[in-house]
């Protein structure tokens, strides 16, 4: 027996991504039903990626103004790992072009690692996490982003052991990067 049913879809807004107010029924744990609304944005899934080098031990990752975090916060940039919206594409084939257009460097078979939901209680989001190696040579072209998207990026490339300290120092606030960074610590990837 179902134990969700939708009864209202309102569409509120229509633009980098889907704002809809849903109602539904669902049946609780203890037995009851209960009807609430709730409001969800879709801003289509994503896939993100930690670029990491054992020979030079550093990480890549990338600087850049977020809207949000600055409305928030006031703070002029974050530091997260290269990440990008697939826009109806195979998450893995996504995030190489991402990696290219942020950063220049031309990487192949990314290793899948999982998918997360980053807030499910209200963000329809699926970020598909993955990890590669990479070198100086891989380097192809300028990166930077795409200028006519409002795109300005920069490439840091610091140790992990100096990544995970700005996170401990609160220069890294993003949730996905924070995860990739403590995967690779602890799957031994720099090892």
């Amino acid at each position: 027996m179902r134990t969700i049913k939708i009864l209202k879809r309102e569409i509120l807004s229509r633009g980098y991504g889907l704002l809809e107010r849903i109602t539904f029924r669902r049946r609780r744990f203890d037995g009851k039903t209960q009807e609430v609304t709730r409001a969800v944005y879709d801003p289509g899934d994503a896939a993100t990626i930690l670029l990491y080098d054992t020979v030079r031990s550093r990480v890549l990752l990338v600087r850049q103004f977020r809207l949000p975090v600055y409305l928030a916060t006031g703070r002029e940039t974050t530091i997260e790992a290269c990440a990008g919206k697939l826009e109806g594409l195979d998450a893995a084939r996504r995030i190489v072009m991402e990696v290219e257009e942020e950063t220049g460097f031309s990487l192949k078979d990314p290793k899948f690692l999982f998918n997360a939901f980053m807030s499910p209680g209200a963000y329809a989001e699926r970020i598909s996490f993955f990890v590669v190696r990479y070198s100086p040579a891989d380097r192809r072209g300028p990166g930077g982003g795409i200028r006519e998207d409002g795109e300005d990026i920069e490439i840091l490339e610091p140790t992990l052991d100096e990544a995970l300290a700005m996170i401990d120092r609160g220069e890294i606030i993003d949730a996905k990067t924070i995860i990739l960074l403590h995967y690779a610590k602890l799957a031994g990837l720099m090892n």
